[in-house]
């Protein structure tokens, strides 16, 4: 029996994004570092940082309303398409035995529309 205990799908995927924001924070301060190695004074770096981070910040947000706005465009358009349907289904309302009575080449046979003149008897067959 294998006593050990595995790890949940969420537990790895923690992990997961654990290391990768690990990684990232690495990078960082080696960016950081390098700015203050070329002479940059650490606190100017550190604020440069922090403006790349809040540029980025500022596209993704603005890029993000772009698209909201889009799909609430499309959204929109498919909605207002849809309404313009209502009147060509009342055009198709199912038809009553008077309306079929009407058409050109009405035939009493196939509707059982014993009360036509038209239909025949049982004396007549």
């Amino acid at each position: 029996m294998n006593t050990t205990t595995r790890s949940s799908t969420a537990e790895r995927f923690g992990r997961r994004l654990g290391r990768i924001w690990h990684a990232y924070k690495h990078q960082e301060r080696r960016a950081v570092a390098w700015l203050v190695s070329v002479g940059a004074p650490s606190a100017v770096a550190t604020a440069l940082v922090w403006a790349v981070k809040l540029v980025l910040l500022g596209v993704l947000l603005y890029a993000t309303f772009w698209l909201a706005l889009l799909l609430l465009f499309a959204v929109a358009a498919v909605w207002a398409t849809g309404r313009g349907d209502a009147p060509e289904e009342k055009m198709w309302v199912f038809t009553t035995q008077e309306d079929l009575r009407e058409t050109p080449g009405y035939d009493p046979v196939p509707y059982n529309d014993t009360d036509h003149p038209d239909f025949p008897d049982e004396k007549d067959l």
